[in-house]
């Protein structure tokens, strides 16, 4: 990692993740009765402890069942913003800059593919994606997860930014 990636870590306070092949592996299973992904269970303790720890967490996401937000929910994130398009993601980041007064340089968004460039391209928030992010989105990112989505690359930068910030296994 830069030199210049690891100051920027000390400053993020804010972590902004997309679902979809960024919590999940992009696999949606589908049935009669609905919808199904699968998430990491290591994820989704890495966000706890960096809720525990005092970080505000968000996500924006085009996925609508309401399953996602009990997920999101049950490992402490609060504010997600569920059946956005594209176009509004930037929109939605706006909102979450406003509501909570942060700078730019206090945000990590993690996404992984073509609707996540628009917000990428527009913030100077810190990018990051997972390993199997497109081609496009690994062209912009700041940090290229070792894991790919679904599959601990959450964890991953939640661990590379509590690390930086000497937060990491001090919330238990």
């Amino acid at each position: 990692m830069k030199f210049k990636t690891k100051s920027r870590l000390n400053k993020i306070s804010t972590l902004v993740f997309d679902v979809d092949g960024v919590f999940t592996d992009a696999t949606i299973l589908v049935t009669e009765d609905g919808s199904f992904r699968s998430f990491s269970m290591r994820d989704g303790y890495a966000v706890r402890m960096a809720a525990n720890a005092g970080y505000k967490l968000a996500v924006i996401s085009g996925g609508k069942e309401e399953s996602i937000r009990t997920r999101m929910r049950a490992i402490g994130i609060e504010e997600v913003h569920l059946s956005v398009g594209t176009a509004q993601k930037a929109e939605i980041m706006n909102e979450i800059l406003t509501k909570w007064k942060l700078q730019e340089e206090e945000v990590l968004y993690m996404g992984d593919d073509i609707p996540d460039l628009l917000l990428m391209n527009a913030f100077a928030v810190f990018k990051v994606c997972p390993a199997d992010a497109q081609p496009e989105v690994k062209e912009v990112a700041e940090y290229i997860a070792q894991m790919n989505g679904g599959n601990g690359a959450v964890r991953e930068v939640v661990e590379l930014v509590m690390k930086a910030q000497n937060k990491w296994m001090k919330q238990f």
